[in-house]
């Protein structure tokens, strides 16, 4: 078993995509108590937000597949198809479930408020639902996802070179 945990902790490619996210989750902790005066653990393992830790983890992984094996490798080749459908994913569907969670907030809350909740108190899957919150934070700008690419760029170039 501690053969594999040392196998582990010598992939250069695995340690830098680690890296990559543990980074930017910090930095997006850091980033939201600045902008929003308060501390929410949540966000160091949160979706959303600056920078974008998935951005950051498969840029980190791509750069190091490139550098350590070359542009003309499989390896180089598989990291970078991987980064380029996640980001574009983090900023298409992902991006939209987050606006579409925080309009039906909205909603609930105006039902909430005015007195359409009590209506669902007999059917209790109905009333989970609306005393549920949806989560908001899900996607990423292509600021924060061009700000989490060059941070896993940033951080394999300097795990590596």
């Amino acid at each position: 078993m501690g053969n594999f945990f040392r196998a582990l902790l010598s992939n250069k490619i695995l340690v830098c995509g680690v890296c990559g996210w543990a980074v930017a989750q910090i930095l997006k902790t850091m980033i939201y108590a600045l902008v929003n005066h308060e501390i929410k653990w949540e966000r160091m393992v949160g979706d959303g937000g600056m920078p974008s830790g998935h951005s950051a983890t498969v840029s980190a992984m791509a750069t190091a597949s490139g550098i350590l094996y070359g542009a003309q490798s499989f390896e180089f080749a598989i990291a970078c198809m991987l980064a380029i459908i996640v980001m574009h994913d983090a900023m298409g569907v992902r991006m939209e479930t987050g606006k579409q969670g925080k309009v039906l907030n909205e909603m609930i809350e105006f039902f909430r408020t005015e007195g359409f909740v009590e209506a669902f108190k007999k059917n209790d899957k109905m009333y989970e639902f609306w005393e549920a919150s949806l989560k908001e934070f899900v996607g990423h700008t292509p600021l924060q996802v061009g700000a989490g690419c060059i941070l896993g760029i940033l951080i394999a170039c300097l795990m590596i070179l």
